[in-house]
């Protein structure tokens, strides 16, 4: 267990705000975070859990102790001929196990690349990117109740997850820590490569249809469209794609013939938040310290030293600017610290 006390919070927020926490706590297994959680170091309202900080925002120092997991590990839990159930530690960078699922040969995470944060958020977020969510790969989650320190296991169906949504950011919202997430992997080959332009990419440059290829061209796609964090600070999308019912968005698209849209089912449709943002005049835009993304406007940049506050005045600003013109409020998808 490492402890920090006056504890720079810069490399565990990827929106590079230099705020500081009064303890810094970083467990390594399951008993040393239950120790923590019924000790003093936790009492209530004093503490927050945090993984790489690529979904939050925050806007001051906090006063009580950050915790952070370090619980590490891939345990392969069964092998068979169509697939493979690995489960994986909450502390294991993301990226690091769509890498080793690759190399592994195994199908599914691949689109899911170079997204920023660990496995444990992995479960809370559902991340998604290119026409794959994590819930489509996720067996079950294990989190410890932060009130007990016991240890429950969730399915997949009592996680209920919906997009960039699950039971842990609603009704169990602060109440479980996730210690270990269970995925199932294919190892038939499955690809999804018509979202976006990963199948023109590949075409382009006559590359077989491999892992190793699908993986590194999403990996340039992705670092040509989002700015790194480590040069620019930012949480990477900043709002969530709004989902219309297929009334209000055929009034919509009256308006605008040429708006973008994607069918959820018989009766929503989701649409391009970077869309609205773009077409309200925002995209390159600064104010002050923070911009919208020249690439790719569903972006927030730190141009340095940037505050919270002033990140939080530019998200009001498109808020209620996308608002005024198309009658859609956008939800950021940062959580505001």
């Amino acid at each position: 267990m490492k402890v920090n006390y006056d504890y720079s919070l810069l490399p565990h927020n990827t929106f590079g705000m230099d705020v500081r926490a009064a303890c810094f706590i970083e467990y390594d297994s399951e008993t040393e975070l239950r120790h923590l959680l019924l000790s003093e170091k936790c009492l209530p309202g004093k503490w927050l859990h945090i993984g790489r900080g690529s979904n939050l925002l925050f806007t001051k120092n906090y006063e009580g102790t950050v915790l952070h997991s370090g619980i590490k590990g891939y345990d392969l839990l069964s092998d068979g001929d169509d697939s493979v159930e690995i489960r994986v530690g909450a502390g294991e960078k993301w990226d690091d196990f769509v890498r080793y699922a690759v190399a592994n040969e195994w199908y599914g995470a691949e689109n899911l690349s170079l997204i920023p944060g660990e496995v444990g958020a992995s479960a809370v977020q559902n991340i998604g990117a290119y026409g794959v969510e994590v819930k489509d790969l996720i067996v079950a989650v294990e989190a410890m109740d932060v009130t007990n320190g016991e240890l429950r296991r969730f399915t997949n169906e009592k996680c209920r997850y919906a997009y960039r949504d699950s039971i842990f950011k609603n009704e169990l919202k602060g109440q479980y820590i996730v210690t270990h997430v269970t995925y199932r992997l294919s190892k038939v080959p499955v690809y999804h490569l018509d979202y976006g332009n990963i199948r023109a990419e590949l075409e382009r440059e006559a590359c077989a249809l491999t892992l190793e290829n699908i993986r590194r061209v999403i990996v340039r796609i992705r670092k040509e469209k989002l700015p790194d964090p480590k040069e620019k600070g930012n949480a990477g999308s900043f709002f969530m794609n709004p989902y219309l019912y297929k009334e209000q968005f055929k009034h919509l698209q009256n308006m605008c013939p040429d708006i973008p849209y994607y069918p959820v089912d018989d009766n929503k449709v989701k649409v391009p938040a970077a869309w609205l943002i773009e077409r309200c005049g925002w995209k390159g835009r600064s104010v002050g310290h923070v911009s919208v993304c020249d690439k790719q406007a569903l972006i927030i940049v730190n141009e340095g030293n940037a505050t919270g506050d002033e990140v939080v005045r530019l998200a009001d600003a498109i808020i209620a600017s996308v608002h005024e013109t198309f009658g859609i409020t956008l939800v950021p998808e940062v959580n505001y610290i």
